[in-house]
């Protein structure tokens, strides 16, 4: 198992429950690839520096996570086909 650090941003218009859920989800991706989650951190709505998909503001999300090296590409597709996520970046601690 290797630590990662991942960090997203949702679209500012996602309502709480909607987020919550989103968490969650990416939380379960995790822990059925056989990782664990240790830190799970919403940072709340903040401005970006620059416009992506035309929004001004996200939604940024911090996880810790420890888990197999070989599904960091996975969840990397995973985070890429979910709709509401405008950005992210799994780093290797």
């Amino acid at each position: 198992m290797r630590n990662y650090e991942v960090v997203f941003i949702v679209h500012p218009d996602l309502d709480e429950t909607a987020l919550t859920a989103l968490v969650e989800k990416v939380k379960g991706w995790i822990t059925e690839a056989g990782g664990s989650v240790e830190k799970a951190d919403v940072w709340g709505k903040r401005r970006m520096a620059y416009p992506i998909r035309k929004q001004r503001d996200g939604q940024y999300v911090y996880f810790e996570a420890s888990m197999p090296p070989a599904f960091s590409n996975e969840l990397d597709r995973n985070l890429r086909l979910t709709e509401p996520v405008l950005r992210y970046m799994i780093i290797a601690k």
